[in-house]
């Protein structure tokens, strides 16, 4: 065989076959921009967002540690408040008691008074008391006979038999009880009728 009978092997032997898929790198390339530029946006708007989400996270922690701070300053307020209070709770009583005092003094300073005078003094003194104890809201419990007797309030020493009055009810009053805004310092001791 001479030389130009010869055939040697080239790419385009394969030409049918490749010339399909020679234009898929340049289609892949021109497909390849925008899924690349697609990409770019994606990832510049996924930095984006972590940039935001990071800000807000710093704005939420500074807020949180501002709360914990104002929260803390309030709780030590309020125990420094509660502190005062329990320390200075009886410097009003204590005020209104001052008057009663020293009207104890000033009647045991006096001497040779007649029992009539020493009488109206405790009686003014007893009066000074009671209208201080009613300004601290200390109100006495003196049941009337009849009342129904109330368990809260009146404490039972006796009871009657043979009464004309109502079955559990008061008969009389030993000894005056005491409330403080509602809340019994002392039951009233009371006789209550017996049931029949």
């Amino acid at each position: 065989m001479n030389e130009p009978d010869r055939i040697e092997p080239t790419l385009d032997a394969e030409a049918p076959a490749g010339a399909a898929t020679a234009p898929a790198p340049a289609a892949e390339s021109a497909a390849g921009g925008p899924q690349a530029a697609n990409e770019a946006d994606a990832l510049s708007n996924a930095q984006a967002q972590v940039a935001e989400l990071q800000a807000q996270n710093k704005d939420l922690a500074e807020k949180y540690l501002r709360a914990q701070a104002d929260m803390q300053n309030t709780r030590r307020r309020a125990d420094e408040e509660m502190s005062k209070a329990r320390k200075f709770a009886v410097e009003s009583f204590a005020e209104a008691m001052l008057p009663v005092v020293d009207s104890l003094e000033a009647g045991l300073a006096h001497e040779g008074g007649t029992p009539e005078q020493i009488r109206e003094g405790a009686e003014i003194t007893l009066r000074q008391l009671k209208g201080a104890l009613e300004r601290n809201k200390v109100v006495v419990i003196d049941p009337q006979p009849g009342t129904k007797f109330d368990p809260h309030q009146h404490q039972a020493i006796s009871v009657v038999p043979g009464t004309s009055q109502e079955p559990n009810t008061v008969v009389g009053v030993l000894q005056k009880g005491y409330l403080i805004a509602d809340r019994v310092l002392r039951p009233a001791l009371v006789t209550v009728a017996a049931p029949k």
